[in-house]
């Protein structure tokens, strides 16, 4: 890649994900145009007003919903990265055709635009609940997973490229469960669904980062999955909140005790590097031999956050959560 040519445009720009993805291109890689396309102007006045204002920094108000918008917002654009996505799993459970509309329809309206407008690679950002989805949320983004593989199915002549990017919780996410815990620190009881929970976890600059490097790889069709450590939730709780009462509530509807990230049925068209494991697509178009330094995975492999070899210890829990679960500093009079 030769990032100072590029023009990247970023749907859901102003989330947590856009605004760490913008300023590490800025900082490392000063692309020739880089693009905040998103709904909420409030949003991006408040990231322009941060210091978000650099020059080749372009605000543009959109919904991935409307395809004539992204027409005119993806002209001239180089790459793309989907991050946009209704992700709260009760708001999709309590607005189901809304999650359709924002998470499937709204993949394939970025495909359509992309596609016509010459956007040589796309990569959408995916979750660990994609893999044998319990709740809407992770339907939907296996949904969008299966399209934007498949898109590449429709590209003879084209040089586009279409992948996905599928990873675990990331600290600093709207989804996070750090605030909740440091909330309900100050009240001195924590509520954990169950005590056995785990999770993959990584931080905001490594989900970029790994972004980045995907757009470096792709040949187009893969779902990238990083390596990543795990970690239990109860060992969460107490790094953010040592000695507060703990309340088990069970298990929500739509939650799982653990994460999947490569379930065994995926494994068998599953390839292994040193840091990341790359799903090829299971259709006639896809050429085998592509990833020749990856090596193929044991029959049953299955990389779930219960069964990981990698686990944070207590003292990285408290190096990564600390900036997040830090009290805001009080201003006196």
């Amino acid at each position: 890649m030769n990032w100072p040519q590029e023009s990247i445009l970023v749907t859901g720009g102003t989330g947590a994900f856009g605004k760490k993805f913008v300023e590490i291109m800025l900082r490392d890689y000063h692309p020739q145009r880089l693009v905040i396309f998103s709904r909420d102007e409030l949003k991006q006045h408040e990231m322009r007003s941060s210091g978000f204002d650099h020059s080749s920094l372009r605000y543009f108000i959109g919904d991935v919903r409307d395809v004539q918008r992204l027409n005119r917002a993806l002209s001239g654009m180089t790459l793309v990265v989907h991050a946009a996505a209704l992700k709260q799993v009760p708001a999709c459970e309590s607005n189901p055709f809304e999650a359709i509309q924002t998470n499937i329809m709204g993949g394939r309206n970025v495909i359509d635009a992309a596609i016509d407008q010459g956007v040589r690679r796309v990569l959408a950002l995916s979750t660990d609940k994609a893999v044998n989805p319990i709740n809407l949320y992770g339907a939907t983004k296996l949904c969008a997973e299966k399209i934007f593989v498949q898109a590449n199915a429709y590209l003879e002549g084209k040089n586009a490229r279409f992948s996905c990017a599928r990873y675990g919780n990331v600290v600093g996410s709207r989804g996070s469960v750090i605030p909740v815990f440091v909330e309900q620190r100050r009240r001195g009881k924590i509520t954990i669904t169950d005590p056995l929970m785990t999770r993959f976890w990584l931080t905001l600059e490594q989900a970029v980062k790994f972004v980045i490097r995907c757009f470096d790889q792709m040949y187009g069709g893969e779902i990238f999955v990083p390596k990543i450590p795990s970690m239990r939730l109860v060992d969460l709780a107490e790094t953010i909140a040592p000695g507060c009462q703990v309340e088990y509530i069970g298990i929500r509807p739509g939650e799982k005790l653990h994460e999947v990230l490569v379930s065994e049925d995926e494994s068998r068209q599953t390839l292994e590097t040193e840091d990341m494991y790359v799903i090829q697509p299971a259709h006639p178009w896809w050429k085998s031999g592509k990833w020749v330094n990856a090596k193929p995975l044991p029959e049953g492999f299955r990389y779930s956050s219960d069964t990981n070899e990698w686990w944070l210890t207590r003292r990285e829990l408290e190096e990564l959560v600390a900036p997040e679960a830090a009290e805001p500093a009080q201003v006196s009079a």
